[in-house]
C-alpha cells in the first residue's frame, strides 16, 4: 500500500475545490529538466520522466473506528492491499445498520456492492483523496451499499491499459472475498469477515466518476467477454457511469462551445493533456480506449455490457459526448438510464465548486439508489 498513516478520520464541513494555475517550475533546481506537460494546480511531467503531482486535494487516512461525516446510521471504511504485486489498494466502507436497498431481482437482503474507481484524467487522484472519501461515505450511507473504492496505477507512470488492469484485479479480489464468505460463513474471523458479512455479492456494480467512469465501462466489457472466466458467486447486475471521460478526434458541438468557468475540473486543454498522458505513445484521441464509438473500436452490439446509468453534467464539456454514448448503446439494443443535472459542470458531486452541487449530488444520490434498488 502506497500510504502508511493510519489514524481517526476527521473531515470538517465541504470542501470548495479549484485548481489555480501554480508557478512554473525552476528548470535550474530541480534537475529533471524542463517541463514538457502540465495540467495546472495537478501534475507535472518533466522532460527526463520525472512526475510531479501537486497536493490539490488532501488525503484523508481512516480505520474501522472512523465514521463518515454526515453519514446517516454511520459508516465504517478501512485501508486493504488488492494487489501485492502493483500496489494497488482500495478503501472498503460499509453501512454500520443492516437496513439494505430492495432486492429487485432476489438475492441475500445483504447490501450491494459497488466497486468504485475515482477520477482525475488517468493521471491524479486518489481513493483517499478527502472528496472522494466524503462522496463514498454518502453512496455507502443514502444508497445503503458496501463500497469498494479503487486506487489503481495512473498514467503517465503506468499508462492505459494499466487503469483497466487494476480493475480486473479489483473484481477477481471481490470474486475471493465473496468465495470465502460462501465457504466458511459465519466461521469466518479476519480482519475482512465484518465487512463480508455485509456485502451481498449476487448484487455487485461497478461505479466511477470521469476517468472512473471510462474504467467501469472498460472492466465491465472484459468481464462479458470472459476476462475473469467465471464470476461466481459474483453477480455484476449494473453499472453507474458518472460524467465518462471519453474522447475523439472530431470535437463535439459542448466541447467546442461550451465555456468554461476559471474553477471548472474540465477544460478542453486539461482533457487533452490527460490523454496525451495516458494513451499508449503515438495513440490518437480515436483509440478505442478513449473513444468506443470510433471505427477502431468493437462495434458496439458485440460489446457485452450490463444495465448502465449514465449521469451527465448539464455545464460539462462531455455532456454531448456522454448523450452521443448513449444513444450509441441504446441503437446497439443495450439497457441504458440516463440522469441529466442542471446547471452543473464536471465532478460537481465531489468538488462542490458550484452553488448548485449540493442538491444535485442529493438528486444523483436518489437515482443511484433507485438503480441499484430495481436490480
Amino acid at each position: 500500500m502506497r500510504r502508511r498513516r493510519m489514524g481517526a478520520l476527521h473531515v470538517v464541513g465541504e470542501p470548495r475545490v479549484s485548481f489555480q494555475q501554480q508557478p512554473a517550475a525552476v528548470v535550474a533546481k530541480n534537475g529533471h529538466g524542463a517541463v514538457v506537460e502540465e495540467i495546472h494546480g495537478l501534475i507535472r511531467v518533466y522532460k527526463d520522466g520525472h512526475v510531479e503531482r501537486l497536493p490539490a486535494i488532501p488525503t484523508v487516512p481512516c480505520t474501522w473506528g472512523g465514521t463518515a461525516p454526515d453519514a446517516p446510521g454511520g459508516v465504517v471504511a478501512r485501508d486493504v492491499v488488492v494487489d501485492p504485486a502493483t500496489g494497488v489498494w482500495a478503501r472498503l466502507y460499509a453501512p454500520m445498520t443492516t437496513t439494505t436497498t430492495s432486492a429487485g431481482g432476489g438475492g441475500t437482503g445483504r447490501p450491494p456492492v459497488v466497486v468504485y474507481f475515482h477520477g482525475g484524467g488517468f493521471c491524479v487522484g486518489s481513493a483517499a483523496w478527502s472528496c472522494y472519501h466524503e462522496f463514498l461515505a454518502q453512496v455507502a450511507a443514502r444508497a445503503g451499499c458496501a463500497v469498494m473504492s479503487v486506487d489503481y496505477r495512473l498514467a503517465p507512470e503506468h499508462r492505459l491499459p494499466a487503469a483497466f488492469d487494476d480493475g480486473l484485479a479489483a473484481v477477481r479480489w471481490l470474486r475471493h472475498q465473496a468465495q470465502a464468505a460462501a465457504s466458511l460463513g459465519a466461521a469466518a474471523c479476519d480482519d475482512l469477515s465484518w465487512w463480508r458479512a455485509r456485502c451481498g455479492f449476487d448484487r455487485v456494480f461497478l461505479m466511477g466518476d470521469s476517468a472512473g467512469a471510462s474504467i467501469a465501462f472498460h472492466v465491465a466489457a472484459r468481464l462479458g467477454q470472459g476476462h475473469l472466466g467465471a464470476l461466481s458467486p459474483l453477480t455484476v447486475r449494473g453499472a453507474v457511469l458518472i460524467q465518462p471521460f471519453f474522447g475523439g478526434e472530431a470535437r463535439t458541438a459542448s466541447e467546442k462551445n461550451m465555456a468554461q468557468p476559471p474553477r471548472s475540473a474540465l477544460t478542453l486543454p486539461t482533457s487533452d493533456g490527460y490523454w496525451r498522458l495516458a494513451l499508449p505513445g503515438g495513440a490518437s484521441r480515436d483509440h478505442p480506449w478513449c473513444n468506443p464509438l470510433s471505427r477502431a473500436a468493437p462495434r458496439l452490439e458485440t460489446v457485452p455490457l450490463p444495465p448502465l446509468l449514465v449521469c451527465i453534467s448539464e455545464m460539462d464539456i462531455l455532456g454531448d459526448r456522454n448523450l452521443e454514448l448513449c444513444r450509441a448503446m441504446r441503437k446497439a439494443g443495450k439497457c441504458v438510464e440516463q440522469a441529466m443535472y442542471g446547471g452543473v459542470g464536471h465532478a460537481f458531486q465531489v468538488l462542490h465548486n458550484c452553488h448548485l452541487s449540493q442538491p444535485r449530488t442529493q438528486e444523483m444520490l436518489a437515482h443511484i439508489k433507485a438503480f441499484v434498488s430495481a436490480r
